[in-house]
């Protein structure tokens, strides 16, 4: 686990410094005239073809920004060379999806503010979708309490997380599942992303999950992953048992969504996330399925209200 663990961390450390490098304007400066109006182009390669790019109207401001950003951009492209090294000392390969998984992650991608405001709603925070897809963009909010706003602004960096390329290859495993709670309770928790080790109780039911312990927990996941279920039948099974299990000591709701997505985005099968329609519904069956009234029906309800195919 400390080996897949590191990975995790590497990977998370990448995209992080990827993220900063795409945002930046850098490159080789060209200035072009027109008449007596003058304007910048840069020159810049990836993944080995040259580019040029139309940056804005000359001034002294944007040529010394780009001056600025050339020297960030060394840096941390030095940066992600060293976790590259890092990586593949630690026998990490840097695979190449398959289509149907890349239209998955697109898919994902494009539909992320409708799938977070899901998540936000099934998690009582009062946002609306405007709000949940202006606070996804940077803008702000007026009436959402900050606590509110980070729980989404969370999300949304578990979901970025987990659709990153390097990530939606590594395994579902026990060590996601904690990486991904990290991002999730970040900022909240000091021990975010760490199994808990005190009692908790779940609201509206008598119901008290057992103290998790580690061994137990990854050899639990792990029989589910390896059983003969099908995909959309693992990622149902997968995601009640993390909800049940309440391994961390909050947001295991929203965790296990994430965590069961990356499974079955990673197999290119859609996602699953609960309609607002059907939380009212959802939410009692769950309260049945942790005291062990009836644990068919949740399944099926998963599967024909929740699960949407590409």
């Amino acid at each position: 686990m400390k080996q897949n663990t590191e990975v995790l961390s590497l990977l998370k450390e990448k995209q992080i410094l990827e993220y900063k490098l795409n945002s930046l304007i850098y490159g080789a400066i060209e200035i072009r005239k027109v008449k007596e109006n003058k304007y910048i182009y840069v020159h810049y390669r990836e993944d080995g073809v040259r580019l040029t790019k139309y940056v804005g109207e000359y001034s002294d401001e944007l040529h010394n920004l780009i001056l600025n950003n050339n020297i960030i951009t060394k840096d941390l492209k030095k940066q992600i060379r060293v976790i590259k090294k890092k990586l593949s000392s630690l026998n990490y390969l840097d695979v190449e999806l398959i289509p149907k998984v890349e239209l998955n992650i697109d898919f994902a991608k494009k539909h992320l503010a409708d799938i977070i405001y899901k998540q936000a709603v099934l998690e009582g925070i009062a946002t609306t979708y405007a709000d949940t897809e202006n606070i996804l963009e940077g803008g702000k909010v007026n009436e959402m309490t900050p606590e509110d706003v980070m729980k989404i602004v969370n999300l949304k960096h578990a979901w970025e997380f987990i659709l990153n390329k390097n990530v939606i290859t590594s395994k579902t495993n026990i060590s996601l599942l904690c990486e991904i709670n990290k991002l999730i309770e970040e900022g909240f928790h000091y021990n975010a992303g760490k199994i808990r080790n005190i009692p908790v109780s779940i609201g509206g039911t008598s119901w008290k999950p057992p103290l998790p312990i580690e061994g137990i927990i990854k050899e639990e996941i792990d029989s589910i992953m390896n059983s003969n279920l099908s995909i959309i039948d693992k990622t149902i099974e997968i995601l009640l048992y993390i909800m049940k299990r309440q391994i961390f000591i909050d947001g295991n709701k929203r965790t296990a969504v994430v965590y069961a997505n990356h499974y079955l985005i990673s197999k290119g099968k859609g996602v699953l996330v609960i309609p607002i329609e059907y939380i009212k519904d959802y939410k009692k069956l769950l309260i049945d399925y942790y005291e062990g009234k009836d644990n068919k029906k949740i399944r099926e309800f998963l599967k024909s209200k929740c699960y949407k195919d590409i």
